[in-house]
């Protein structure tokens, strides 16, 4: 019990430097942090990098560092403490003790955050799902009556049920109706996806580290209003819609949850289906925030996520990087960006400036996914007569016209064309007989 007249809404923010870890990506991980921590309305008394030897078992800090932290804790009248790591529920009981102050962990941090963005019954299902599986380990140190014993009477029939074991047994009995509820909603969300890859349009999905600006990009893409702020986890709950590319490919792009370092694994399993729609896409579109100091490092825990989900690159999957925030960038690291995104390499995927702000290098990008999802495209020839239109017109509407004249003498026009693979099996079943010649993109 906090006994002295802490300020509820301040916090000290500490972040652990390991050997490991170098000063660079340190700034950056504490910046991070800070934003998190604002994302939940406190405000930063003091943002400290503590460099680590060595890990205290029981209280994460060796003695020495505990006792300067409490006497800062003190002086700064702080009501939380807020450390960027993983700590054990022994470890966060102790500090709560010598600290005199709420402590809260990395994983606790964002499951608070994601309890406060989600807005659908599945998303706060999921994060309900979390916070339980992270709770059910700190049962000792969240509940103070777990010392008694209840069950059994007389001097032999034992102690009985501990009460520790009936509160761990509730909260396993609420997780598994969690699960069954979470199912329901997961089988309505895989009949909406099928029926989405039965109309057939190819599918991207928007993937990037929390921040980075996807729902912005988003919402110009698709002309949508997703919520899209300056805040960490603005969106969680994934959102798809349907746009065309500058050829007139229809097709399906969807807004995903931001993904950042240590990204809790409670998380990812709760969340694993609400990211099938990262798995089940043709097309990623990896934004990244290159006004960032720490970029790279930020696309290497993308790429870390997206290995765990079985995503990316490796499982088959195109990847288009947009390199975002081209409006923060000052104008000789633009140059230097546009100079890199021209280069070929067989070992990175393409790459293009943009500006979700501006609408900058928007239509480049597009222009990319087209490239992407055209490996399977088809080349139709087409003859059509004068009572043919609406067959030319369909074909308007769905393919990419490469070359058309009409014979003044005969009336027939003559056509080729571009279509998807899905589309062009479409047109040959709907209008049999005008499609003289079918030819395979990627065997041409």
């Amino acid at each position: 019990m906090i006994e002295r007249q802490a300020k509820a809404d301040h916090a000290l923010v500490l972040l652990p430097q390991f050997a490991d870890m170098d000063a660079s990506r340190a700034e950056a991980r504490l910046e991070e942090a800070c934003g998190l921590a604002e994302a939940l309305d406190l405000i930063t008394a003091e943002a400290r990098i503590e460099p680590m030897r060595k890990l205290d078992a029981g209280g994460f800090f060796g003695s020495g560092k505990v006792e300067m932290l409490a006497a800062r804790v003190t002086e700064l009248e702080t009501a939380v403490v807020i450390v960027d790591a993983a700590l054990s529920p022994v470890q966060q009981r102790n500090l709560e003790k010598r600290l005199n102050a709420k402590v809260v962990d990395r994983t606790g941090l964002i499951l608070e955050i994601f309890g406060r963005r989600a807005q659908t019954r599945e998303g706060r299902l999921q994060v309900e799902l979390a916070r339980l599986s992270y709770e059910r380990s700190r049962l000792v140190r969240t509940w103070t009556h777990l010392e008694r014993q209840r069950g059994g009477r007389g001097f032999l029939a034992g102690p009985g049920e501990s009460q520790i074991e009936t509160d761990r047994r509730i909260l396993s009995d609420k997780m598994a109706k969690l699960r069954r509820e979470l199912d329901e909603v997961v089988r309505t969300r895989t009949l909406h996806r099928k029926r989405r890859q039965a109309a057939p349009w190819p599918t991207v999905a928007l993937v990037g580290y929390t921040n980075a600006g996807k729902s912005t990009l988003f919402n110009r893409l698709s002309r949508a209003e997703v919520l899209a702020k300056d805040m960490p986890f603005a969106t969680l709950d994934p959102t798809v819609r349907a746009i065309r590319t500058g050829s007139g490919r229809k097709l399906l792009i969807s807004d995903t949850v931001g993904f950042i370092t240590d990204l809790p694994t409670e998380l990812i399993a709760a969340f694993r289906a609400t990211l099938e729609e990262v798995r089940e896409a043709d097309v990623l579109i990896h934004v990244r925030d290159m006004a960032d100091p720490d970029h790279e490092g930020r696309k290497a825990d993308v790429l870390s996520v997206l290995e765990a989900l079985g995503c990316g690159s490796e499982a088959g999957q195109s990847m288009i990087e947009a390199w975002n925030k081209a409006d923060r960038l000052d104008e000789d690291t633009r140059e230097d960006l546009t100079w890199r995104t021209r280069l070929t390499r067989q070992d990175a995927p393409p790459a293009v400036l943009v500006s979700s702000i501006t609408g900058e290098g928007v239509e480049a990008l597009l222009s990319l996914v087209d490239q992407a999802l055209g490996e399977d495209d088809f080349i139709l020839r087409i003859k059509a007569g004068p009572d043919d239109g609406a067959a030319l017109a369909w074909i308007h509407e769905n393919g990419e016209i490469l070359d058309e004249r009409t014979d003044p003498d005969t009336g027939l026009t003559h056509a080729v064309v571009r279509l998807g693979q899905a589309d062009a099996g479409r047109f040959r079943t709907r209008y049999p007989g005008l499609g003289q010649a079918v030819k395979a993109l990627a065997d041409s």
